[in-house]
């Protein structure tokens, strides 16, 4: 893993770059927004997708696998965090002296001197983020934004705007979102995930605490969550020693929210009403899931923050369409409706599977679950296995997808296969095609099957498809 250098003294002018790994959704994202500003890029990625044939009909040259010979004659590598140190690009361009930066470092370069908005926080950043670049686009402010996920109504993950505001999606996986000049910041929750960077729940919360502690203008955070009730403590009192800290706005269901979720309906799209100084407004999403009416009130604060009046921007919301990898549809087959999400931490896992059950109807839920990192797997197999159990009718385990990590001996899907209380309600299957074929057994018209992780998943949406349909046909 290459970490992101928080004390890099950034060059005025980054010339010609190479992205190593440009598949990425933070990464295609900044490298659009070079393009797009002129910079002359090219990047490499190890697997042809939908996002390297984009980038491709941008203009932008994409190499399939990784070679030195690929880092040409750029002037700047830029490179993701999940890169192995071994790579031969970034061999290259040490070995010749090409400046590296990891993209963080890079998306601090392009937000100079922007009016950052910066949303941070365990879960739910890549929809809160595009929750606020819909709701400002709809306001006629049209912000520049890059986001961890496309944004389904803009299309893209990644664009410039004529406003004055800059979205970003702020990772604090690695620490990086410590390096942004950051004018407004939403904080959606804190939680004990990412413990291979920090090592503590104490040093998450520090990290936080210094993140939010250096906004200049307002830092809007969740009432709800304990982490973040304990940052905005400490934050007032710094506040009352004389520490010069940004204006807190809180949101959430708890009383003293200052945006307060008043009411919550689940059953499909989620309506939600809230209340801010005595004012109320009542609102609507075209997306499904409890969580997702948490997210529209920390967006409605924010809004707040830049003097939108609560029923305008409530009203604002009413277009979101959500993310890509979000409790994303891919259809049916022979009426077993399919689905994909990005939840890979068990907090993620519980909001995921509840979206499910709001519009299941009579149906079950079937969740394929595909394990991230190794080390998270050790730690958090019990928990996986308890949310699966709870949440879902039946759940098809395959093994761990390691990203970044090296394989840890006996950690391995089973983990948390073998954690289930009850095995008949869950099937352990490494191979995809047997894993395709079980759920083909399993699944009947009305019931939703969902794959579940931040890895590769999605690709075995069409083995399962296809398992559905012969079955069907048989």
């Amino acid at each position: 893993m290459i970490a992101p250098d928080l004390d890099l003294v950034l060059p005025d002018t980054l010339g010609r770059l190479h992205f190593v790994g440009i598949g990425g959704s933070g990464m295609s994202g900044i490298a659009r927004m070079m393009h797009a500003r002129g910079h002359v890029v090219t990047g490499s990625d190890r697997a042809e997708s939908p996002t390297v044939t984009a980038l491709r009909e941008l203009g932008i040259p994409v190499a399939i696998g990784h070679d030195a010979a690929h880092v040409g004659d750029a002037e700047a590598l830029v490179v993701t965090g999940a890169l192995w140190q071994d790579n031969p690009e970034y061999q290259e361009a040490l070995s010749r002296g090409i400046p590296v930066l990891h993209r963080a470092n890079a998306l601090a370069w392009l937000v100079r001197g922007e009016r950052l908005v910066a949303v941070a926080g365990a879960h739910g950043k890549s929809t809160s983020t595009g929750m606020a670049v819909e709701a400002l686009r709809a306001l006629d402010r049209d912000p520049s934004f890059i986001n961890g996920a496309v944004i389904q109504s803009a299309g893209t993950s990644a664009a410039w705007g004529e406003g004055e505001l800059f979205i970003v999606e702020a990772d604090e996986s690695d620490g990086s979102f410590r390096l942004y000049d950051t004018a407004l910041a939403i904080i959606t929750n804190i939680d004990s995930d990412h413990l291979d960077h920090y090592g503590s729940a104490d040093a998450i919360d520090e990290a936080f605490w210094r993140f939010a502690s250096a906004v200049r203008e307002a830092v809007v955070l969740s009432a709800d969550d304990p982490a973040t009730r304990r940052l905005s403590e400490r934050m007032r009192e710094a506040a009352a020693g004389g520490a010069p800290l940004p204006w807190l706005v809180t949101f959430g269901e708890s009383a003293d929210a200052d945006v307060r979720i008043t009411e919550i309906g689940t059953t499909g799209p989620v309506t939600f009403t809230l209340e801010r100084d005595g004012v109320r407004a009542s609102g609507r999403l075209a997306v499904p899931g409890r969580h997702n009416a948490v997210n529209a009130a920390g967006v409605v604060a924010l809004l707040s923050v830049l003097g939108v009046e609560l029923g305008e921007a409530v009203a604002a919301l009413d277009g979101f369409a959500g993310t890509q990898r979000r409790f994303e549809s891919h259809g049916e087959a022979d009426g077993v409706r399919l689905y994909d999400d990005y939840a890979h931490h068990p907090t993620e896992v519980v909001a995921a599977l509840q979206q499910a059950r709001s519009v299941v109807g009579e149906g079950r839920v079937i969740a394929v679950h595909q394990p991230h990192l190794f080390s998270r797997t050790q730690a958090m197999a019990g928990d996986f296995a308890t949310v699966y159990e709870r949440g879902a009718d039946h759940t098809i385990v395959l093994d761990v997808y390691g990203a970044r990590e090296d394989p840890i001996p006996g950690v391995t899907g089973a983990l948390v296969a073998d954690a289930f209380a009850d095995q008949a309600r869950v099937d352990y299957r490494p191979n995809w095609d047997d894993a395709a074929a079980r759920v083909a057994e399993i699944a009947r018209p009305g019931d939703i099957v969902m794959t579940l992780s931040c890895g590769d998943v999605y690709r075995i949406i069409p083995e399962l498809r296809a398992a559905i349909e012969r079955r069907a046909g048989a």
